[in-house]
């Protein structure tokens, strides 16, 4: 009586023994390398940055002058993101003029 009992458990549980929850990596935004920033000079054209850069995560309808460009990197094992990236540029018309770094 034992050894079907037994038989009916171990065959039932085995299965969820190897069920583990997998969570994949979460990136959001333009990767941004500090090369790419590297390249950016001022004085640039914006379609020189747009090159450079790609195009913007975020741009602003009411400050046209100015483009964000964010990346964010949160692994798949913690819950907390462990990377983020922040470059925005200013533009007077269509020259760069100011470049500010954030996490890089």
């Amino acid at each position: 009586m034992r050894i079907p009992v037994l038989f009916f458990i171990l065959t039932f549980s085995l299965p969820f023994t190897a069920c583990t929850i997998h969570r994949i990596d979460i990136q959001q935004g333009n990767v941004i390398t500090t090369d790419m920033v590297d390249e950016l000079k001022i004085g640039m054209t914006k379609r020189q940055v747009r090159f450079v850069m790609g195009t913007p995560m975020l741009q602003d309808p009411f400050h046209p002058q100015r483009w964000d460009y964010i990346f964010t990197l949160q692994p798949g094992d913690t819950r907390k993101i462990t990377e983020s990236v922040r470059v925005t540029v200013y533009f007077k018309q269509d020259e760069l003029i100011k470049i500010d770094k954030e996490g890089i």
